[in-house]
């Protein structure tokens, strides 16, 4: 506890080895707070310094944390193809409103192995219109692949833009059966 007999804020992380790259992996005592692609030391350095200046606290590197062992133990079932759906306590104080909206409606709605329209899940949350904004909610996403903003995708058919790229975008469809494996 701090002077004012609160307690303080926790930011802990650990990056995971996936068969997409290196995954930083960040948590508070509210949940997971933070996914971040191709965590190698430059990306991951500046993911940190992020969160520090969002969250108000110094993260500290804690891969033993009862924190974070629940995470790295569904991520590395994903990605060995034994988990479907995650289970994880969220913490969403890196992203609000709009936003926020579309995401937890991604998070519930939209299940392993399957894909929807950016027009769709505007739709789904009221806002018709607003395709472009899906867009920048998901590219706004503290949370990929727990969050699954890979499944989003053009209505044309087009896989659409990512994040964390677009073959990080294919590998995980087809991690999911959406896509076929690439050949190379």
């Amino acid at each position: 506890m701090d002077s004012h007999g609160e307690y303080e804020q926790r930011v802990v992380w650990t990056v995971v080895g996936t068969g997409i790259g290196p995954l930083l992996l960040a948590a508070t005592r509210e949940g997971l707070v933070n996914v971040v692609f191709h965590a190698t030391d430059a990306a991951r350095d500046q993911a940190l310094e992020g969160l520090a200046a969002r969250l108000g606290t110094e993260p500290v590197e804690a891969p033993g944390s009862p924190l974070l062992t629940e995470a790295i133990r569904q991520v590395e079932a994903y990605f060995a193809g034994s988990r479907r759906d995650f289970d994880l306590p969220l913490d969403w104080s890196l992203i609000a409103g709009f936003n926020r909206q579309v995401l937890r409606e991604l998070a519930s709605g939209v299940p392993y192995g399957s894909v929807v329209g950016y027009g769709d899940l505007a739709g789904r949350v009221g806002r018709p219109g607003a395709t472009q904004a899906v867009g920048m909610a998901m590219g706004a996403n503290p949370l990929p692949v727990v969050v699954p903003c890979h499944r989003v995708v053009e209505s044309d058919g087009g896989i659409g833009g990512f994040g964390g790229g677009l073959d990080t975008k294919r590998q995980l469809l087809a991690l999911e059966g959406v896509l076929p494996e690439p050949l190379f």
